[in-house]
Formats: structure tokens, sequence, C-alpha cells
């Protein structure tokens, strides 16, 4: 972890970047201090942008990243060269220069890559998108433009689950649709239960036969010196996963 992002935990694959961002190095004021990313949060539009180029410039990267406007719902939509924001949760390419972006601020970041190097994805995944089913979707649809890959995915930081209390409602959402999700939840009392979404997250991708996952294992919660959290502060700032090819250079790791 540097000063101003987290490199995932998996292996370095040739032709593929990817980072997570996290609230230091900034120039947002209190309570968006200091390296918010998101534009809709009530913050200076100006100091967005700077912590914006702040990101493009540390990282290097080779374009400015195709935000989304995040519903908490279940589309996924193709980095194109003519970029419009676009109401997703779930973003991907095949084209190096491309970067894919989602912001979170206790919400599961969720990042894809084949095991070529060639198509790369990015999903926000609250509960209410797992839920819906959100991963198992955005496979679907990758299955359909890349079929045959062999997927790999890192699970980015979001609310642990000694902070993320739910209601019988969110656990009988999960348990419906799939039984196992029943391991994720561990009962608090009084009708009320701690999910732990990365937990949830790798009971989808399992059952969507991805089985490499790095990750998972950070509380934006818990670590304000490092992360935004939004169950935590109410007003604060956004955080951004991204994940970009860096050349069309195929990997030897296929």
């Amino acid at each position: 972890m540097t000063s101003t992002w987290l490199e995932p935990d998996w292996p370095a694959l040739p032709g593929v970047r990817a980072a997570f961002t996290l609230r230091r190095g900034g120039v947002s004021q209190a309570p968006w201090d200091s390296l918010n990313l998101g534009a809709h949060v009530g913050d200076d539009p100006a100091h967005v942008h700077a912590n914006r180029r702040r990101v493009c410039e540390r990282l290097s990267l080779p374009a400015e990243p195709c935000w989304l406007e995040q519903v908490h719902g279940t589309r996924m939509v193709e980095a194109t060269a003519s970029w419009q924001v676009p109401r997703a949760d779930a973003i991907w390419t095949r084209q190096p220069g491309r970067v894919c972006a989602v912001m979170v601020a206790d919400c599961l970041p969720v990042l894809l890559r084949d095991t070529t190097g060639q198509c790369v994805a990015a999903i926000h995944a609250g509960w209410r998108g797992l839920a819906a089913g959100i991963i198992e979707q955005s496979l679907q649809m990758l299955a359909q433009s890349h079929g045959g890959a062999r997927w790999q995915a890192w699970l980015g930081p979001c609310i642990g689950p000694a902070a993320f209390e739910v209601g019988p409602d969110v656990r009988a959402a999960f348990i419906q649709r799939w039984a196992h999700s029943q391991e994720a939840f561990v009962a608090k009392g009084e009708g009320r239960w701690f999910a732990d979404l990365p937990r949830l997250a790798r009971i989808q991708l399992a059952q969507c036969g991805v089985d490499e996952i790095w990750g998972g294992r950070w509380c934006t919660h818990s670590d304000a010196q490092s992360f935004f959290s939004y169950r935590r502060d109410s007003v604060t700032g956004r955080m951004a996963a991204l994940i970009w090819r860096t050349s069309d250079k195929p990997s030897s790791l296929a």
C-alpha cells in the first residue's frame, strides 16, 4: 500500500495494470478530505477535478477513466472511444488505453481480468447489486463477447463483516438465490445479522467458475485514515478501483 493507492495483490500479468485509490493525497476539504473522486457527493467540483488529475498523473493512466453513474443495479457497459457517462455498475474493455473504473465508499469493488490479459472489467458490488446478481450477469456478458476465457478476480476494500449489520430481508435475498450464502451471515440477535460482502462475492464467483480470487481483507469502516466510509460518516468522499490494458502483447500465463 502506497500513500495514495493500493495495488492488487494478484500475480503480475503482462499488459494489465490495476489500482485502488486511498483517501489520502488530495485537495478536498473535510468531510471529503482529501482524495475524493466522487463528483456527486457535494464536494467542490474544482477539487474533484484536481484529485482526478492527480490520480491520472500518479498512476500514469493512458487516459481519463471511464466513470459511471452508479445506481446499485446490474447493468454492464463496454468502455468505448466516444464515452458518455452511462447509468451502470460494471464496465469492461478489450481495448488498450481505456481505463475501467468504479467508485466506492463501503460497497465492494470487484476487478476482473482474463488469464491472457486480453480483457478486463470492474464491478461496483454493493449488497443490492450482489443480491440482484451483478457478478453472474457481468460474467455472462463477458462470456458472450470473450467466450472460453478463464477469469481471475480481485476484491478491493469494503465495509467489513464486523461492521456491516443488516436485517433478515437482506439475508433472505441472498439465501433464496444462493443457498451457500448463509455461510456469509453471523447472527447478532434480535433479528439482525452481520454480513460478509467479500465472502458473498467469493461464493458467487465460485459458482460462476472463477476460483482464482485475491483480496477482500480490508475494512473501509474501521480505517478512517485510509478509506472513505458512507456508513461511518454519511457525508464523505469516494475512492476508485481502476483496471486497464497497457498493450496487446499476449500473456504466457494462459
